[in-house]
C-alpha cells in the first residue's frame, strides 16, 4: 500500500497559503497537507521535521529565501519534489529552478485546476519512484537472501580459474566478502574405504556431507570464510586470516567422534593474490587425493608432524612410539608412500609455519625459531634458507621471493 504523500507549504502570506490549501481536494490527490511555514527557515525545519514529500515554495522569502532554501533540500531532503509557486516570471529565477531539478514552476496567482494538474502530475512521480523504489527493496532482500548461493557459484568459478582478476575484485565486493586474497584453502574427501560413501543412498551420502560441513564451518566461526562443494562434492573452503593448525586436527577428530566416519582434509596455503586462487586449489585438491590413497599409519604420521611440529623433541622414534610400530617400519612407510623421510616432512612443516609467522606478525625471528620447534635461531635460519633459498630476514625485508617449500 502506497503512502499518503505529505505536503508542506510555505509562503510569507497567510492568504496565499490558505488559498493553496482550500483550493485542492488534497485526499484525492492521495495526499494531506503536513505543515505550513512563512519564512525559509522555518521550512526547513518543518520539512526535516514531517519528511514531506512534496513543498510548494514561494521564492520571495524572509529569513531564508527560496532559493537558498530549495539548496538545502536538495542536500538534506534530495528525494524531496519541488513546486515553486512565485510571482516571479524572470529567466534568471526559471534557470536557477531547472538547476536545482524544481518539478514545476507556477506563477502566482496559481488557478485552481492549473495548480491541481501540476499536483496531480508531480503525485504520478512520486508514485512511479515509489514503485521502483519497492521493486529494488524487494530484488536487494531476494539477492541478499540468495547471498549463500551466489558466493558458491562465484567460488567455484574462481577455483576452477574462470574469472579475470577484474571479475573477481568486481564479485568480492558485491558479495561483501574481503578484498583482499584468502590466506588458506582448505578441502574435506569423504570415502571411506570398505565403506564407500557412493554404496549409500543419495539422500544418506547428502546427510553426511552436510553434517562435516556444519562441524567443520562451527570451528571456523572466529574467521571470514566461504563453504561450498566443487563438482565432485569435495568440500572447499576458503579462509582470510591465518588459522592454527590445531583448529583443522580438531575438525578432523570431531568428524571421527561424532559422525564414526574417516575424511582427508588438506588446507594449502594461497600465494599470488586473488589470481592464485586456482593453483591452490589444484595443489589442495592433488595432495588430498594422494592422502586418500596412503596407508592409516602414513597419514597419522603426517597428522603427528601437523600437530606437534612446534615440539622440539619431536622425532622419528617417538612418532613411531606414539604409533605402535618400530622407527624402521615407520620410515619405510613414509618412503614408499609419501616418497619423503619422516625429517624432511617435519622440516617442510616447520619451514611453511614459519612463513605464515614472518607474514602475518611481527615476532623477533628467534621466537618464530622457538614457536616452530628449533633450539637455536642459527639452526632455524639454516633451515630455513636450505629450503626456501633466503634467510628468515631477507624474507622479512621482502628482498627476495623464496621458493614454496615442496610437498
Amino acid at each position: 500500500m502506497k503512502p499518503l504523500w505529505k505536503v508542506l507549504i510555505t509562503d510569507d502570506e497567510p492568504i496565499i497559503r490558505e488559498g493553496i490549501r482550500e483550493s485542492v481536494d488534497w485526499e484525492a490527490l492521495g495526499m494531506q497537507v503536513a505543515a505550513e511555514a512563512e519564512d525559509g527557515e522555518e521550512a526547513l525545519e518543518l520539512a526535516l521535521k514531517h519528511e514531506v514529500h512534496l513543498v510548494l515554495a514561494d521564492l520571495n522569502m524572509p529569513i531564508m529565501d527560496g532559493i537558498t532554501f530549495i539548496k538545502e533540500m536538495r542536500n538534506r531532503r534530495p528525494e524531496c519534489k519541488v513546486i515553486i509557486v512565485t510571482g516571479h516570471d524572470e529567466f534568471t529565477y526559471a534557470q536557477e529552478a531547472i538547476r536545482l531539478h524544481v518539478a514545476e514552476y507556477i506563477l502566482k496567482p496559481a488557478e485552481p485546476e492549473q495548480l491541481r494538474k501540476v499536483l496531480e502530475k508531480v503525485g504520478k512521480e512520486l508514485e512511479d519512484e515509489y514503485a521502483q523504489e519497492q521493486h529494488l527493496q524487494l530484488a536487494s532482500r531476494q539477492i541478499t537472501r540468495n547471498f549463500p548461493l551466489l558466493r558458491e557459484r562465484f567460488c567455484l568459478e574462481w577455483v576452477e580459474d574462470q574469472l579475470a582478476s577484474e571479475e573477481i575484485a568486481e564479485q568480492l565486493q558485491f558479495l561483501q566478502l574481503p578484498a583482499e586474497s584468502p590466506h588458506t584453502l582448505g578441502m574435506i574427501r569423504w570415502a571411506e574405504p570398505g565403506m564407500s560413501s557412493r554404496m549409500m543412498p543419495e539422500k544418506d551420502r547428502q546427510l553426511f556431507l552436510f553434517a562435516v560441513e556444519n562441524i567443520a564451518t562451527e570451528y571456523l566461526l572466529p574467521w571470514r570464510h566461504v563453504t561450498f562443494r566443487d563438482s565432485v562434492d569435495l568440500l572447499v573452503f576458503l579462509i582470510w586470516g591465518d588459522v592454527p593448525a590445531e583448529v583443522f586436527s580438531q575438525i578432523d577428530q570431531s568428524i571421527k567422534r561424532y559422525l564414526k566416519i574417516h575424511t582427508t582434509q588438506h588446507f594449502e596455503p594461497v600465494r599470488g593474490g586473488l589470481t592464485g586462487v586456482p593453483e591452490a586449489y589444484r595443489q589442495a585438491k592433488s595432495e588430498l587425493y594422494k592422502q586418500a590413497v596412503i596407508s592409516p599409519i602414513a597419514r597419522r604420521a603426517k597428522q603427528i608432524i601437523l600437530e606437534q611440529y612446534g615440539d622440539k623433541e619431536l622425532s622419528l622414534e617417538r612418532t613411531a612410539q606414539m604409533l605402535q610400530v618400530s622407527p624402521v617400519y615407520l620410515s619405510r612407510v613414509l618412503k614408499q608412500e609419501l616418497g619423503s623421510t619422516f625429517v624432511a616432512l617435519l622440516t617442510e612443516t616447520r619451514i611453511k609455519k614459519a612463513i605464515q609467522l614472518l607474514n602475518a606478525s611481527d615476532l623477533p625471528i628467534h621466537e618464530i625459531a622457538e614457536r616452530v620447534g628449533y633450539d637455536t635461531q642459527h639452526y632455524f635460519s639454516t633451515a630455513f634458507k636450505k629450503a626456501t633459498g633466503v634467510s628468515p630476514l631477507q624474507y622479512r625485508r621482502g628482498g627476495l621471493e623464496p621458493q614454496p617449500t615442496g610437498e
